[in-house]
């Protein structure tokens, strides 16, 4: 059975609903995690996915945040984390009948200095990547898979210049370190770089460009991982990135890939 995941951050899926309907029209993967839905889980729209065949569990947040994960396969609701004891929702698990387990995250963007002594939100980011290292090493998942707005791309082909962001925050060799950790504690394996391992590779582009296309400043914020014992059955990995280009789109696009299980 081929299943295929994708992951988006929608910022605002409320604002946002119809480019989800027609990505799920589109390109209809099996599982559609989002993040940066920016809505209370009850307020979240349903009946537009549900016609498609799609059901939500999630969790949610005033206007802040939010995890959600729409699927037309069947689905249980996995649990959820709470990172650093902030009572943010930021990571929500669902299960698949085959026992997959699709961990979805939303890890802080972490300010504009990178520096905790002068920027809490850049030290919550790295706690909250710390937490999860600890987690995966405490309780090592198995035939998972791991997705989300991660905030940090860290190759060098994953952002326009490396050498001019290696002082910017998500792509600074600490943060870099942590997410690396992150990796190694729960055997993940980067599965967009494994299909795609050469060239760059984005999948967000900031509001601030006049033309984002023509400028191309993206950096790769966006991932799928999967535990090393089903990270061979992944394929088909590719960013959908015409999709930044709808009317009133998010700044990401989104990335997927396929799974024989």
């Amino acid at each position: 059975m081929t299943i295929t995941i994708a992951t988006w951050n929608i910022n605002s899926i409320r604002l946002r609903e119809g480019i989800v309907l027609k990505l799920l029209r589109d390109e209809a993967p099996d599982v559609l995690c989002l993040q940066e839905c920016k809505s209370l889980l009850e307020l979240m729209p349903r009946d537009g996915f549900s016609e498609l065949g799609y059901t939500l569990i999630g969790r949610g947040q005033k206007g802040y945040n939010g995890v959600a994960i729409l699927s037309r396969l069947p689905m249980e609701d996995a649990g959820s984390r709470d990172f650093c004891e902030k009572g943010d929702a930021r990571h929500v698990a669902g299960r698949l009948e085959n026992g997959m387990t699709i961990h979805n995250f939303y890890v802080p963007a972490g300010g504009d200095k990178p520096d905790r002594e002068i920027n809490e939100k850049f030290g919550h980011k790295l706690d909250f990547l710390t937490e999860m290292r600890d987690w995966f090493a405490a309780e090592p998942p198995e035939k998972s898979v791991l997705v989300g707005d991660l905030n940090i791309a860290p190759l060098e082909d994953d952002v326009w210049s490396h050498k001019k962001l290696l002082k910017i925050v998500s792509h600074t060799p600490i943060e870099v370190d942590h997410l690396n950790d992150v990796m190694a504690a729960g055997n993940w394996q980067d599965v967009t770089r494994a299909d795609i391992p050469d060239g760059k590779l984005y999948s967000w582009w900031s509001y601030r460009a006049k033309d984002w296309d023509a400028a191309d400043k993206g950096r790769r914020l966006d991932h799928i991982w999967a535990t090393a014992d089903i990270a061979a059955s992944g394929h088909s990995s590719k960013v959908v990135r015409p999709v930044r280009g709808w009317e009133r789109p998010s700044d990401h696009a989104p990335v997927f890939a396929s799974f024989d299980l």
